[in-house]
């Protein structure tokens, strides 16, 4: 590490104690040894990006596409995919801009992180596989992914599974304190803003990254090779910049750009989510998120919410995957 940034230790090793005595860190829980990771990454030139995913099952199943989130990758999924597509899906599990092998087209596009991009690259991605409908599925930026495209594109989706609910957002609801720990769950969000933060994270994102998986997951004890596999991903050379820009465009620090700005504009008015619909979340999720009863309105379809018991945290799917697998199935049967 830089000598600069030693002292940072320190400042991240506070943060976790602070946090820990605000009922973050809680009691363990054994988790197994890592699964084998994906066999076969696939590419295709999707929109602007070519991006890099999983495709497992019968070519002819119902399609289920399942988002991962930040810090995370692809396989928060290597556990679910085996059980869906043992059920008879055709299951596909996209790197999302800045992770793993998806990279960007062009060598001079902004390497734009805001949530109106992120859902665009899902649906150029169905385009590029010629898939017209398919069931969504994520959490963290992918439930905010797949919300979007549930609220914006619902003649897509068959159906919606969204860890930690509705997720859909906007710059001026951006701009609105929150009660002193809520602000301080998005302490790296506000790191994040200043130039510090940016190098921070560009030269310590492995750790940092940990880090967030044990604050976000308090009590799963993954050991370090299930954490390593995934770390790979975030060697992307975009990840750091689109990290960075999708947490100042939520801050209103960035305007993104303005071929969204139409989607962005209709996102804020907080529009309903029409399709089948499962929201869930885990016990001990340490994340920030929102209580149920704040947005099971906005699900005007058929609609279930699913607590996940056990000490489950925010990775849902890595850490409860017969549960997320089943929450799938059962979206197309509501």
């Amino acid at each position: 590490m830089n000598n600069y940034l030693k002292p940072r230790r320190h400042t991240i090793a506070a943060a976790l104690a602070f946090a820990c005595a605000f009922g973050v860190a809680g009691a363990s829980q054994a988790q197994s040894a890592a699964p084998a990771p994906f066999k076969t990454i696939k590419q295709i030139h999707a929109g602007a990006l070519d991006v890099g995913y999983v495709d497992e099952g019968p070519a002819n199943g119902p399609v289920v596409i399942l988002l991962h989130g930040w810090p995370y990758d692809i396989n928060s999924y290597v556990d679910v995919v085996p059980l869906l597509t043992k059920a008879g899906y055709r299951v596909i599990v996209p790197h999302l801009r800045g992770y793993g092998s998806t990279r960007f087209l062009d060598a001079k596009a902004v390497r734009n992180g805001e949530p109106a991009a992120l859902a665009t690259d899902i649906i150029d991605l169905m385009d590029a596989l010629k898939i017209g409908k398919a069931t969504l599925a994520g959490y963290d930026w992918g439930a905010r992914t797949a919300d979007i495209i549930a609220a914006l594109w619902p003649q897509r989706v068959n159906g919606l599974v969204s860890v930690s609910g509705y997720l859909i957002g906007s710059q001026e609801a951006g701009k609105q304190p929150l009660p002193p720990a809520a602000e301080l769950q998005w302490w790296y969000q506000f790191y994040f803003a200043t130039e510090r933060g940016r190098l921070g994270y560009e030269k310590n994102h492995h750790d940092f990254a940990k880090l967030i998986w044990k604050l976000a997951s308090p009590q799963w004890k993954f050991d370090d090779a299930t954490y390593e596999r995934s770390a790979v991903s975030l060697d992307n050379p975009d990840h750091a910049a689109v990290t960075i820009s999708n947490y100042r465009w939520r801050l209103g620090l960035e305007q993104g750009e303005a071929k969204y700005a139409e989607l962005e504009t209709r996102l804020a008015q907080a529009p309903n989510i029409s399709v089948p619909t499962i929201t869930m979340e885990g016990d001990a999720n340490g994340a920030p998120h929102p209580e149920p009863a704040a947005y099971a309105k906005k699900f005007t379809g058929k609609y279930k919410h699913v607590l996940v018991p056990g000490g489950i945290g925010h990775n849902l799917p890595q850490e409860a995957p017969r549960a997320f697998a089943d929450a799938v199935i059962e979206v197309g049967r509501l």
